[in-house]
């Protein structure tokens, strides 16, 4: 299991529309934060080994109605 980080800006005023289809649509998203800053979300996803990324978040991510642009960071290691 993988974990990815995106942050998500919204068309104005869409913010809490997005966040709740991302936690209702997509499976892979296990948390939605509302942030500051240049982009309005973040999304904690969980992605198997073998799923690919780049068509995680272009398929099931950047389809999502109201959203306008990602940026997605990548784990190495989860420190506890």
């Amino acid at each position: 299991m993988k974990t990815i980080f995106i942050m998500v800006k919204c068309e104005l005023g869409r913010a809490y529309d997005v966040a709740s289809e991302a936690v209702e649509a997509v499976e892979q998203v296990s948390e939605v934060y509302s942030i500051s800053g240049q982009y309005d979300l973040m999304m904690k996803c969980y992605l198997d080994d073998d799923q690919d990324i780049g068509h995680f978040v272009n398929e099931q991510i950047q389809t999502l109605k109201n959203i306008k642009d990602t940026f997605t960071m990548i784990t190495f290691k989860a420190f506890s």
